[in-house]
């Protein structure tokens, strides 16, 4: 694949995203806090050339720009502009955490947009928890000390390892990211019930983000157009099960009316 880093502006503002490229149909994905675009790469290599992903860095991550606002709707609002300044027609959406809230309000509020829609271990009720950004160390003389310094969370992080002119630190900003944490909190309900298109709902299994009770619930509360599997893994189920988490992926888009 040959990856793209690209660029636009909202209010002002610039946003990043990757196109992963090749002649695919279009799918857009949406990360979590403390990620970004970069973290789809293994899912779009396993989904080519079937389907060609594109994968935005959302405000405060990766490689675009802070802002003074992280409430629902204004993340809802990048992915409306990302996806007029893509182009595109109506296409699947994509989320894991955070971005798996943005993905099911966006095809909640434009379902003329989304034709169908894969959430990633995050449920309709969200308690989102950002003690992680008093753990984490802020910085590191170099790449290889971040890494350790981090331990076990290592791997779902390193995507985000930036170095700095006093050392080794990451894409993402803490307070930043707590206030985005501080928005997310609450109940979507109204949301996730709002969507009409096809709808997957990953889970991992040893997840403590997602509960199995809440994700069947959600399940229930959307008879016939949703689903649910579980993959043995924690909450970022992409990291930790690539393969199984990139053949359920396929497995589902395979079977759109539109696919």
């Amino acid at each position: 694949m040959r990856v793209m880093r690209e660029f636009f502006t909202v209010d002002q503002r610039r946003l990043s995203f990757l196109d992963f490229g090749g002649p695919g149909i279009p799918m857009l994905a949406f990360h979590g806090h403390y990620n970004e675009a970069s973290v789809f790469a293994p899912l779009a290599e396993a989904l080519a050339p079937r389907w060609r992903v594109m994968a935005l860095d959302q405000r405060a991550h990766g490689e675009s720009d802070r802002a003074e606002s992280y409430q629902r709707s204004d993340y809802v609002a990048d992915i409306a502009a990302f996806q007029r300044h893509l182009s595109l027609g109506p296409v699947p959406v994509l989320g894991h955490s955070m971005g798996g809230v943005n993905a099911y309000q966006y095809a909640a509020r434009h379902s003329d947009q989304v034709t169908a829609l894969i959430v990633e271990d995050v449920g309709a009720v969200v308690n989102a928890d950002w003690s992680l950004t008093t753990r984490l160390p802020r910085q590191a003389p170099s790449r290889l000390a971040l890494a350790s310094a981090i331990g076990s969370m290592a791997p779902y992080l390193e995507c985000t390892f930036r170095q700095f002119d006093d050392g080794w630190g990451y894409s993402f900003d803490f307070d930043h990211t707590v206030r985005s944490h501080k928005a997310l909190t609450g109940d979507h309900w109204g949301d996730w019930e709002a969507v009409t298109c096809p709808t997957l709902l990953i889970r991992g299994t040893d997840s403590v983000v997602l509960t199995q009770d809440h994700a069947r619930e959600m399940i229930a509360r959307r008879t016939g157009r949703a689903r649910l599997t579980e993959l043995p893994a924690g909450h970022v189920v992409h990291c930790d099960v690539p393969d199984q988490f990139s053949a359920t992926v396929r497995t589902f888009l395979s079977h759109l009316p539109t696919a």
